[in-house]
């Protein structure tokens, strides 16, 4: 082998040791998302009129906080208080309550835009009454029977206007579309990728499906939702969702946050059966819970 030919060689290996020192290292690890130091959030999914399944997590929210005591906590829940089972109005009673006694923060679902707006615009009755409009006139003592065509639905809407605590129309109508805290953003339905957080519509907030649902990129912050019921807490790298179908399921799922860790609380007795049961399905030895397989707006 002639020098030239040796020559050669040593330049290419050298050239190629050089590109390899300035390949950028790997990235780190991504940070855990976390809250700030001596903070717990509670974030509730959607309660959908569900009275005694919304206190009895309550309940035990307040266990919890007996049990292991923290410098400061808060109950966040995520919108849908409304429509499908059979206690709105009372749901509605308790979070007014709770917003004046804990701090709770309850953000705005698309369910919770649908009564205010019915009352100034009757006509929209049509659209709202397929998704539990009945269940929810019905607890303000409102039947919808006596109304059974268009024709009556403006007499249907004074009458629940007539009916309803100003302070009901008062804070569905100023709920907050998401809550910050930390790494994590508290949204009822999620975010349309590619558009910064300031930018985003409450339309999407409050609405969106599978434009967000399918992402699998990284949003501003980690982002805790409900909107589309699941079997079980829905964990992913970018999102929690915890819209467990409470008015199907009667199960309610709330979501504990503290620093890094994430557990999770549900009402009704201990959630052991429930968890094997998602173990059975994920193993595909059990039929996915069919009270799950429901319309989803």
């Amino acid at each position: 082998m002639g020098i030239p030919s040796l020559y050669s060689r040593f330049r290419r290996w050298r050239n190629a040791r050089a590109r390899a020192q300035e390949t950028p290292a790997a990235p780190a690890a991504a940070t855990p998302s976390a809250l700030p130091e001596g903070l717990r959030i509670f974030a509730i999914g959607d309660i959908h009129g569900c009275l005694d399944a919304f206190n009895d997590l309550l309940a035990k929210i307040e266990d919890d906080v007996k049990k292991s005591p923290v410098d400061h906590w808060q109950i966040v829940t995520l919108g849908d208080y409304l429509d499908r089972g059979p206690s709105s109005k009372q749901v509605v009673d308790r979070l007014i309550s709770l917003t004046s006694t804990h701090g709770l923060i309850a953000l705005k679902g698309n369910h919770d835009v649908w009564l205010s707006d019915f009352i100034e615009r009757p006509e929209l009755f049509s659209a709202w009454e397929p998704w539990g409009a009945a269940a929810t006139l019905l607890s303000y003592g409102v039947d919808t029977a006596s109304a059974p065509g268009p024709s009556q639905h403006a007499a249907l809407a004074a009458e629940l206007g007539q009916v309803i605590p100003p302070e009901h129309i008062d804070f569905l109508k100023n709920l907050p579309s998401y809550h910050l805290c930390g790494d994590y953003l508290f949204v009822h339905a999620g975010l349309r990728p590619g558009i910064a957080l300031r930018d985003q519509s409450e339309a999407d907030l409050i609405g969106i499906r599978q434009e967000f649902l399918r992402h699998d990129g990284q949003f501003e912050k980690f982002v805790i939702h409900g909107h589309t019921p699941v079997v079980e807490p829905d964990v992913r790298s970018n999102r929690i969702n915890i819209d467990t179908g409470a008015y199907a399921t009667h199960r309610l799922t709330c979501l504990v946050l503290e620093g890094t860790s994430r557990r999770f609380l549900y009402s009704g007795p201990d959630a052991s059966s429930e968890r094997r049961a998602a173990h059975r399905r994920r193993a595909g030895k059990l039929a996915p819970d069919p009270r799950i397989s429901l319309d989803c707006t």
